[in-house]
Formats: C-alpha cells, structure tokens, sequence
C-alpha cells in the first residue's frame, strides 16, 4: 500500500506518520496491493481530526472521525473502514452469486458476517411537492424543517438539486451533470 499524507492546523510527526502505517496495515490483507490510501489529519479547536480515503475498484472507501485523542481517531478510523469493506465484499460476492455470467474484479474474501451481509431495507418513503427555488430559499426551507439536507429544482438551471450541511456548519450543493 502507498500513503499520502497531508495536514491542517497541525504539524505532522514522522513518528505519527508510521503509526498511522502500522495501524492502517491491518487493511492490508483486505486491500489489493498497490491499494493507494490518503490520510489528512487536521485539528479545529482542541479536537483532531483524521479523514482517510481509498480508492478501490470504482468506489472510495472513506472514514472521517474526530476525538480529543489522535490516537483514538486512528483506532476508530480503522474499524469503520475495516467494516466498509467487508460489507463492500459481501455486496460483491451477493451479486456474484446471483449472476454468474458477471465478471467483477473481487477483493480477496473475508469470512462472513450475518450482520453486515444483510439486504438494504427501505425504511419510510415520503412524497413531496418539489417547487421551484433558489439556492438560499432552499437552505431557509431545510433550516426551517430542521433537516440535514434538502431537495428541491433550481430555478436558475431547472434541474432538480440537494442543498446539505455539512459537518464544519457550512453548506453543500449537488447538481446534475
């Protein structure tokens, strides 16, 4: 595995830097060899932060978490990136399965697991009428509902549109191509 290393706000030790090494290589026998991994650590307050992204296959397996301890990120960014894939590998091998004449590039298998092979489940489905806005209508009206994100078509570009929040307060848009 390749790492690429950046920081924020914090000064990056080379001792931090093999630990961060030594902790995600219990990945290694779940990744492909020349699997690249970008780790960014940063720190707002007196929080850490550490994000790490991996790009495998068409898909980006990403973790993010934050905690007073870098070390307590760096355990709990493994984990979540540990189930990540084997629930990525168990969609595979589903889909496999279920048609054979299907030729996916496989990462090497792990053992099962019941809990994270289990089907998606739609919970609740809500219908709405969808109005034409503008961008800061849209955020007053997802700040209003009290929501994480909000739906609505763009009156500029008449394209339907997603306005969110993001975890630093701050606010996103997703467009169509």
């Amino acid at each position: 595995m390749r790492y690429s290393f950046t920081s924020k706000n914090i000064a990056v030790a080379d001792t931090l830097k093999e630990k961060t090494e030594q902790k995600l290589n219990r990945l290694k026998k779940l990744l492909p060899e020349d699997a690249e991994v970008f780790v960014t650590f940063s720190k707002v307050r007196h929080e850490h932060k550490v994000e790490v992204s991996i790009p495998v296959n068409r898909r980006l397996l990403r973790a993010e978490v934050t905690a007073n301890e870098i070390t307590a990120c760096l355990d709990q960014v493994v984990d979540v990136l540990e189930k990540q894939i084997v629930k990525y590998k168990g969609r595979l091998r589903e889909r496999k399965r279920r048609d054979m004449s299907v030729h996916i590039e496989e990462l090497p298998l792990l053992e099962e697991h019941d809990d994270d092979s289990a089907e998606i489940e739609i919970y609740r489905t809500k219908r709405f009428d969808v109005k034409p806005m503008d961008v800061q209508e849209a955020v007053m009206e997802m700040e209003l509902l009290d929501h994480s994100f909000f739906v609505f078509r763009n009156e500029a570009t008449d394209e339907m549109s997603v306005v969110y929040k993001r975890h630093d307060g701050k606010y996103g848009l997703i467009e169509p191509q």
